[in-house]
């Protein structure tokens, strides 16, 4: 399927996610040196500040949803040695590269990589202590509906937790990152990446998703309580949890 700059959005939701596994199908042997490049090295210190947030209580399992190479998921592993993850993803041929990451790290015994669908998480509730997303949420296009699947299969107490970026709010950062897109990244994109069209469903998707406070109100719709948001880097990425409530009458 074709991607056409500026119509994300737009897509119905079964188009859209055909569109997005497509494209994380065909850009995964560099994906992770462009996001190092493109970010400035800045995704692994806003992953390492999610993984640090993780507590880990009953279950000893963690979620990573929307897995991708496994990024989240085997960092989380090496900082919280006594639990086990589990890495969701539609995308098969990212999986592959992350098990190949997985067992380089000798993380196979803790570390399992499962396709399935955010919006349909085949695990029953109080499956696990933490269920997280870094840099996936946001092509999904029922976001509600994978946010109340995150809380469902999570115990109660339990965290939830989205790590994703916006578009700017403050002006100057906002201008900043627009012209960044535009000009710079375009450069970067054309010498390395096999198919640019992907990085510019990338931007435009940023571009498109909630505001912060936007996604904090649709956490609370998921029914989380205590929902935070973290700006990070100028606001241009966000962390934010929830903690699952217990049933009523506890």
């Amino acid at each position: 399927m074709r991607y056409d700059q500026g119509t994300c959005e737009h897509l119905h939701p079964r188009l859209r996610r055909e569109l997005v596994r497509e494209i994380f199908a065909a850009i995964p042997g560099r994906y992770d040196l462009l996001n190092r490049l493109l970010s400035a090295r800045r995704d692994v210190n806003w992953r390492r500040f999610a993984v640090e947030r993780m507590r880990f209580f009953r279950t000893g399992r963690l979620l990573d949803l929307a897995t991708g190479t496994a990024d989240l998921a085997v960092m989380a592993a090496k900082r919280h040695p006594r639990i086990r993850v589990v890495g969701v993803d539609i995308a098969r041929e990212m999986m592959a590269l992350g098990r190949r990451k997985v067992v380089k790290r000798g993380l196979s015994a803790r570390v399992t990589l499962v396709p399935g669908d955010a919006v349909a998480l085949p695990f029953g509730e109080g499956t696990f202590d933490v269920a997280a997303a870094a840099f996936g949420i946001r092509n999904i296009p029922e976001v509600l509906t994978a946010l109340r699947e995150m809380t469902r299969v999570v115990v109660p107490g339990g965290q939830v937790m989205v790590l994703e970026m916006h578009l700017p709010e403050e002006p100057l950062s906002r201008g900043l990152y627009l012209l960044y897109t535009k000009t710079a990244l375009p450069v970067i994109v054309r010498g390395l990446a096999d198919n640019p069209g992907a990085y510019r469903y990338l931007c435009d998707s940023i571009a498109s998703f909630f505001s912060p406070r936007e996604f904090g109100l649709l956490m609370s719709e998921a029914g989380l309580t205590a929902v935070r948001s973290h700006p990070l880097t100028l606001g241009l990425t966000y962390l934010h949890e929830g903690i699952k409530p217990p049933p009523p009458g506890c």
